[in-house]
């Protein structure tokens, strides 16, 4: 491969990222307002967050598709292209790419943490009502004797 072929290569690579960076940075904010929601307890938030999200990722899921064959083909011929304009640029790009998607993994990983905590929290309330519930149908039943045999009579 030549070096102008390589430079063309690095050029559409160095421009995939640039395009695959937008999303990240627009996916790190939506991954800050699901843990934000997340926290708060606010489902229908997490889950608008969580249709966003998809979108995003479905494009960004796209790119790279498009980006795998060119970073394979520098990869490959790294020595030849490490020498050529461009290429520091590129590599700056790609390491941008993976502090942001370090980035976003930690924010899901609170996100996680946060509904995981809610969860438990509403199974608590949940027995806890259960429990509440059994003891009230416990009540009634002692509550209502048989017939007959009543504490107090309707004579007074």
């Amino acid at each position: 491969m030549t070096d102008q072929d390589l430079a063309v290569l690095i050029e559409q690579y160095t421009t995939g990222l640039q395009a695959e960076i937008q999303l990240l940075h627009l996916l790190e904010d939506v991954a800050a307002r699901q843990q934000t929601a997340s926290n708060a307890r606010d489902i229908d938030a997490v889950n608008r967050a969580s249709d966003e999200r998809d979108r995003l990722m479905a494009g960004l899921v796209r790119i790279e598709g498009e980006l795998r064959g060119l970073r394979r083909t520098l990869s490959q011929s790294r020595e030849e292209a490490r020498d050529l304009p461009g290429f520091p640029d590129a590599a700056a790009l790609h390491q941008e790419a993976v502090t942001l998607v370090s980035k976003i993994l930690e924010t899901d990983a609170a996100s996680i943490e946060a509904l995981a905590s809610a969860e438990l929290a509403r199974r608590d309330s949940a027995r806890a009502l259960a429990r509440g519930e059994t003891t009230l149908s416990a009540y009634r039943r002692v509550m209502t004797l048989a017939p007959g045999a009543t504490l107090v009579d309707r004579r007074g």
